[in-house]
C-alpha cells in the first residue's frame, strides 16, 4: 500500500473528525459505522479494546474501563485543581505514577494503567485507520488541531500523540485558526474582500475566542482568548448533579456512587442537553437506574439554562479579551462563526447576538466539521499541495499565552507578550542577584499573572562558569524562540565568556521522555496487530455460526437425505452451536477447525448416501444445494 495525501485531524474532546484535501476540494471522511464524526471514546473489555462508536455504545455497561475526556487530562499534573474537579464526575480512575498522571483499567483480565497520550493516541489510530480504508493507501502525515488556549505541554503531549499513532505530525494548529480558514475560503469564494472575522469556538471541552483578519487568502491571527476547561462536559455536569439531587429527594437514595447508573444518566443528561436546543423540553426516562427504582423526569429548556448560567456568561469574559488584544471594538468584527456542537445551544447564541448588539451570527459552515476542514487544507499545503483556490493562502498564528523568566521576589519577568506572531524570537537581558555568583538558574514559565508561582512552570535550566564579578555586572542575555507549533526553545549566553546553555522546553514534570514514547509506539503496534486478530478470531467464529445455520436449513429442506442422515447432520449443527456458547474464548484456529469438521461430516453423510443407496443423482442434487448454501454463505461473511 503506497503512501497518501496528508490528512487533517480534529482530535476533540468529545467527538474527533477526519478531512482530506484533494484536487483542490476538502472530504470529511466517515468511519465504519458512516459517522462523519467518531467518538474520542476507547473501551477495555476482557477480550478486546473498542474505540469510537462501538466504544460508547457499551459505556453504559463497562463505565469503569471507558475512557473519554483524554484531552482534558493530556499535558497536565495530577494535582491540577481542573484534574481534582473532573475526577468526581469520571467513573474511570486516575492515578500517579512517579508523578505523571495515568488512567487505570482492567484489561484482559489485568490491571493496566495508560498515560493520556496513549489514550489520545488510540483515537489517532483509528482516525489513521479510518483515512486508509477510505483511500485505499498508507497515511503517514497529519495536521492535528488543538485549542489555541492549550500551553506549551498540552501541545507537545499531543504531538507524542501523533509519534506514538504512527503519524508525523506536519503541524499543531490551533482549532479557531483551522475553523477560519474553513470559512474564510468560502468568504473569498464569494469575493468578500479583506474581512475581521471572530471564531467563537465551544466544544465539548474546550472554549477559544480567535480574531482574524482575512485578506485575499492571508489568514492573519490577530489575537486569542479562552479556557482550556469549558465546553458541552461542563454542561452536562451540571444536569447530572441536579438530576442527582432530584433522585435523592424523590426516592431518598444516592445513585452517585453507582457507576453504571451514574453513566446511565451521562448518557441521557447529554441526550437532553441536544434535544434542549432544538424544544423547550426533553424528557428523561431510564428504567431501573438505582437499586430497581425507576427514574422520569423533564427538563425544561430553562431550568437547564439556570443550572448553566454562570458557565454561559463565562463565556463573555474572554471575548472581551481577545478585543482588547486585537485592538479593535465590536463594531469592527464582520463576521462571527459559530464552531463547536455546543454552540447549538440557543442561550449561547442568545448571549452572543447581545454582546455584538442584536448582530446575525454566521452559521453557514458545519460548527462539528470546520475544523477538520481546515487542517486538511493546512495539511494540503504543507505537503506541497496548491491547487487552484490554496495557492495564495497563507496562515499567520499568535501564541496564545505570555512566556517569562522567574526573577528575584518572585516576580516574572515577560520575555515575549501573548498573542505574538510567531514564528518568533525575543531577547532580553538579565544579571546576577548576588556577589561572585558562578551559576544562575532559570525557571520559564507561561501565563499572565505577575508573580511567578501564579503561572505555569515550564521548565528549568542553569548556566554555568560565570566569572567572579559583584552582584548586577555580569549581563546575560536569555532569548525566547517559538517555532510554527508554538514550541518554545529557551537559550541563555554569557557575554563576557561566551557560555551558552539552552533548553528546548519539556516540562519534565509530566512530559513523556523520548524511551517512553518509542516504548508506546512499540506497544502500539502490538496492539493493532492484536487488535487485526481478535477481528480475525470474530470473522472465524462468524463463519462457523453461519456455516453451521446454513447446512442446517439445507437439510432441513432436503428432500433426498432419509431421516438418520438428517439426524447426523442437525446433530453436528446442534453440537457447533453449543461449543460456540461455550467457547467465547477459543481461538481462531479451533474456530476453523470446528467449521472444516462440520462440512467434512456434511461431505460424509452425501458420500454415504450416494454409495449405500445408489441415488446418486438425487445426492449430487443436494450435494449442490449444500455447496450452493456454504458459497451464500461464504459471500455473506466476505
Amino acid at each position: 500500500m503506497g503512501a497518501g495525501p496528508a490528512v487533517g485531524i480534529d482530535l476533540g474532546t468529545t467527538y474527533s473528525c477526519l478531512g482530506v484535501c484533494q484536487h483542490g476540494k476538502v472530504e470529511i471522511i466517515a468511519n465504519d459505522q458512516g459517522n462523519r464524526t467518531t467518538p474520542s471514546y476507547v473501551a477495555f473489555t476482557d477480550t478486546e479494546r473498542l474505540v469510537g462508536d462501538p466504544a460508547k455504545s457499551q459505556a453504559a455497561l463497562n463505565p469503569q474501563n471507558t475512557i473519554f475526556d483524554a484531552k482534558r487530562l493530556i499535558g497536565r499534573m495530577i494535582e491540577d485543581p481542573m484534574v481534582q474537579l473532573d475526577m468526581r464526575h469520571w467513573p474511570f480512575q486516575v492515578v500517579s505514577d512517579t508523578g505523571k498522571l495515568k488512567v487505570q483499567v482492567s484489561f484482559k483480565g489485568k490491571e493496566k494503567a495508560f498515560y493520556p497520550e496513549e489514550i489520545s493516541a488510540i483515537v489517532l489510530t483509528k482516525m489513521k485507520q479510518t483515512a486508509e480504508a477510505y483511500l485505499g493507501c498508507s497515511i503517514t502525515q497529519a495536521v492535528i488541531t488543538v485549542p489555541a488556549y492549550f500551553n506549551d505541554s498540552q501541545r507537545r503531549a499531543t504531538i507524542d500523540s501523533g509519534t506514538i499513532a504512527g503519524l508525523h505530525v506536519l503541524k499543531i494548529l490551533n482549532e479557531p485558526t483551522a475553523a477560519a480558514i474553513a470559512y474564510g475560503l468560502e468568504a473569498n469564494h464569494k469575493g468578500e474582500g479583506k474581512r475581521n472575522i471572530l471564531i467563537f469556538d465551544l466544544g465539548g471541552g474546550t472554549f477559544d475566542v480567535s480574531i482574524l483578519r482575512v485578506d485575499d487568502g492571508i489568514f492573519e491571527v490577530k489575537a486569542t482568548a479562552g479556557d482550556t476547561h469549558l465546553g458541552g462536559e461542563d454542561f452536562d455536569n451540571r444536569l447530572v448533579d441536579h438530576l442527582v439531587r432530584e433522585f435523592r429527594r424523590k426516592h431518598k437514595e444516592d445513585l452517585s456512587q453507582d457507576k453504571k447508573a451514574m453513566q446511565r444518566l451521562r448518557t441521557a443528561c447529554e441526550r437532553a442537553k441536544r434535544t434542549l436546543s432544538s424544544s423547550t423540553a426533553a424528557t428523561i426516562s431510564i428504567d431501573s437506574l438505582y437499586k430497581g427504582v425507576d427514574f422520569y423526569t423533564t427538563v425544561t429548556r430553562a431550568r437547564f439554562e439556570d443550572l448553566c448560567s454562570d458557565l454561559f456568561q463565562a463565556t463573555l469574559k474572554p471575548l472581551g479579551k481577545a478585543l482588547r488584544d486585537a485592538d479593535m471594538n465590536k463594531d469592527q468584527i464582520h463576521d462571527i462563526v459559530l464552531v463547536g456542537g455546543s454552540t447549538r445551544i440557543p442561550k449561547v447564541q442568545t448571549l452572543l447576538q447581545e454582546f455584538f448588539s442584536g448582530r446575525e451570527l454566521s452559521k453557514n459552515i458545519n460548527p462539528d466539521e470546520a475544523v477538520a476542514y481546515g487542517a486538511a487544507v493546512q495539511a494540503a499545503i504543507l505537503t506541497g499541495n496548491r491547487s487552484q483556490g490554496l495557492q495564495n493562502v497563507l496562515l499567520l498564528d499568535v501564541t496564545p499565552l505570555s512566556l517569562g523568566i522567574d526573577t528575584v521576589g518572585g516576580v516574572m519577568a515577560t520575555v515575549i507578550k501573548r498573542n505574538s506572531p510567531i514564528p518568533t524570537q525575543e531577547t532580553m537581558e538579565f544579571t546576577t542577584a548576588e556577589d561572585d555568583q558562578e551559576t544562575v538558574v532559570f525557571e520559564v514559565y507561561e501565563g499572565e499573572r505577575r508573580m511567578s508561582k501564579n503561572n505555569h512552570l515550564l521548565g528549568t535550566f542553569i548556566l554555568s562558569g560565570l566569572p567572579l564579578a559583584l552582584r548586577g555586572e555580569p549581563i546575560i542575555q536569555v532569548s525566547f524562540s517559538i517555532d510554527s507549533n508554538n514550541i518554545l526553545t529557551v537559550s541563555a549566553r554569557d557575554t563576557d565568556t561566551g557560555n551558552t546553555s539552552q533548553l528546548t522546553i519539556t516540562d519534565t514534570r509530566g512530559r513523556l521522555d523520548r524511551e517512553e514514547v518509542e516504548r508506546m509506539v512499540w506497544e502500539a503496534e502490538e496492539h493493532r496487530a492484536q487488535d487485526e486478530a481478535q477481528q480475525e478470531k470474530i470473522a472465524a467464529m462468524n463463519s462457523l455460526e453461519s456455516c453451521s445455520l446454513h447446512l442446517k436449513r439445507a437439510v432441513e429442506g432436503g428432500q433426498a437425505l432419509d431421516v438418520r442422515a438428517k439426524k447426523r447432520v442437525l446433530e453436528l449443527c446442534e453440537e457447533a452451536t453449543s461449543w460456540l456458547e461455550g467457547n467465547q474464548l477459543a481461538e481462531k484456529e479451533a474456530y476453523e477447525q470446528r467449521r472444516r469438521e462440520l462440512e467434512e461430516a456434511w461431505d460424509s453423510v452425501f458420500s454415504d448416501l450416494s454409495q449405500g443407496r445408489g441415488r446418486e443423482g438425487e445426492a449430487r442434487g443436494e450435494e449442490d444445494g449444500a455447496e450452493a448454501a456454504v458459497a451464500q454463505h461464504g459471500e455473506e461473511v466476505g
